[in-house]
């Protein structure tokens, strides 16, 4: 499709980094549109009645439920304009109203549910949607067999494993005489408050024990935690990582991060160890998480337990120091790689346009 145009569209949280991604990564023009969008939270460590008797959780759900409103009209809006042949729609609350939108313009639509668990926005979509991919074996899910197709979760090429020689200049790339063990930490494009405490609480005994640190805040999150964070020439500090992701991950030892399906299969591409922090508010996390924890693919640290003193640095140490676990933990997760995703969701798409 030679002459293809793509608009992505996202709420203002992710404005910097879509325009980022986008102009250092897309492959053809990419306009970037803005739309309001609101999230309906739900925490399942909480009782259903408990979370209607929180003023402030009921109050930001109704406001949300208007900025929703808003964004559909919005959205109706862009889509009028651009009159795309197919809308794609990944599954965050963002898609809900581009989505919505496309159901009234009666423009075909394409979802992605990338977690091992059906999200509340595909779930609501899945009902007008021409194709559903996901990210994990259809067993997973509810939605429509004769609709749905198990593709995995798309991840560049470059997210493959790394030789020692890839990785020792990896690490120099990124600031480090690559003679020491190195912790990649990230929270996700916004970041992530309770692995960033954690990190800092546990920077310097990481440091004194030999490993170096690369520290990726989230941009909201860099100015606090710059003001605190240790001046050691073994630890370093960044907003985001707009591009090289790969060559990041492939220059870790280990790898700590939330256990968003994306990120999980990019790990599980390039084949590297990892501690994951499911979000204690995001039960697609937990359930992702513990797929992998199953089969040792991978170390699960909950958000209360990372806030206890010693708990972070202890398992980090203990992972680093086990040279037969990394490799074994590499192999397994390495295993529910699928490089042709990318392709396979691509091809739902075009066959979307063609029908």
């Amino acid at each position: 499709m030679p002459n293809v145009e793509v608009t992505f569209v996202c709420d203002k949280a992710f404005e910097h980094q879509a325009r980022g991604l986008m102009s250092e990564n897309a492959t053809v023009p990419v306009e970037v549109r803005v739309i309001n969008a609101g999230k309906f939270r739900r925490y399942s460590h909480l009782t259903k009645l408990r979370q209607m008797l929180m003023p402030k959780l009921v109050l930001a759900n109704l406001g949300d439920l208007f900025k929703t409103g808003a964004g559909v009209l919005q959205s109706v809006v862009i889509l009028s304009k651009f009159r795309p042949d197919v809308v794609f729609a990944k599954g965050g609350y963002v898609c809900l109203p581009i989505g919505v939108a496309a159901r009234i313009l009666n423009i075909p639509l394409v979802i992605h549910d990338s977690d091992t668990r059906p999200g509340l926005t595909n779930r609501v979509l899945a009902r007008w949607a021409l194709r559903i991919g996901t990210g994990a074996p259809l067993e997973n899910y509810d939605y429509p067999t004769n609709r749905s197709v198990y593709v995995g979760v798309p991840i560049a090429s470059t997210f493959r494993p790394y030789t020692a020689a890839e990785q020792l200049n990896a690490k120099k790339a990124l600031g480090f005489s690559g003679d020491k063990p190195l912790l990649v930490v990230t929270g996700g494009g916004l970041g992530a408050v309770t692995i960033n405490h954690a990190v800092l609480a546990s920077a310097q005994e990481l440091i004194d024990n030999g490993v170096d640190i690369y520290h990726v805040t989230g941009k909201k999150h860099y100015e606090v935690i710059s003001s605190q964070a240790p001046s050691d020439e073994h630890y370093k500090l960044v907003p985001f990582v707009f591009n090289k992701m790969a060559d990041t991950l492939g220059a870790a030892d280990v790898v700590v991060s939330r256990a968003s399906a994306t990120f999980i299969q990019e790990l599980a591409g390039i084949g590297k160890p990892a501690i994951l922090v499911p979000s204690r508010a995001l039960g697609d996390q937990r359930k992702n998480a513990a797929v992998y924890a199953a089969s040792d693919s991978a170390v699960v640290l909950t958000d209360d337990e990372i806030e206890k003193p010693g708990v972070f640095a202890s398992a980090t140490l203990d992972l680093l120091h086990d040279s037969t676990r990394r490799e074994a933990m590499s192999t397994n997760l390495h295993a529910y790689a699928r490089p042709d995703a990318a392709r396979d969701v691509a091809q739902l798409v075009v066959d979307a346009v063609r029908r």
